[in-house]
């Protein structure tokens, strides 16, 4: 019996640390053929970011894209462009407890609401990542995702890379 327990929580466990808590998705123009696009350039006009998560983001999206086969090129096949934002998320909790309680038969247990809720509010941050052909100016592939951690910069230094690599999986697109 202790095996079997021991086998649920590991199986649990892996379960649950390996669910990610990013919104990820993608969307692509279908007539496009995406093995003519070798190479890339980055442009970061819309990236308002500070310098240290610019810096995770560009070193990122390149090393996804050239886990692809694409290479850096001041004429490029792609244009890729990447925009991030945040919002703020506030969370509502009520909160319960249990009671004991005497009663004529003995004790029993109860469920009751506790004074107030419990507030909670943070930022959590997204990215898109466009890639645009070079030549007709024409989106052909974009991937967004949003989840990560604003307020924590330890977060962010893990998520940001974790985010991007789950974006572009779907690229180039399987169809």
């Amino acid at each position: 019996m202790k095996k079997y327990f021991l086998i649920l929580f590991a199986f649990t466990a892996l379960a649950f640390t390996s669910c990610a808590s990013f919104n990820v998705k993608s969307d692509y123009a279908e007539t496009v053929n995406f093995t003519k696009y070798k190479t890339y350039k980055l442009r970061i006009n819309d990236l308002k970011l500070n310098d240290i998560d610019k810096d995770r983001v560009l070193n990122s999206v390149s090393k996804e894209l050239k886990m692809r086969g694409l290479t850096v090129n001041q004429n490029p096949d792609l244009i890729v462009n990447i925009k991030a934002s945040h919002k703020k998320i506030k969370s509502i909790n009520n909160a319960y407890g249990v009671d004991a309680f005497g009663g004529f038969y003995g004790w029993g247990f109860g469920v009751r609401r506790t004074f107030g809720r419990n507030t909670t509010t943070h930022h959590e941050g997204a990215l898109i990542i466009d890639l645009v052909d070079a030549k007709t100016q024409k989106l052909v592939w974009q991937g967004t995702g949003s989840g990560i951690s604003v307020d924590s910069p330890r977060a962010k230094r893990s998520e940001i890379p974790k985010m991007i690599a789950k974006i572009m999986e779907n690229y180039p697109p399987k169809k």
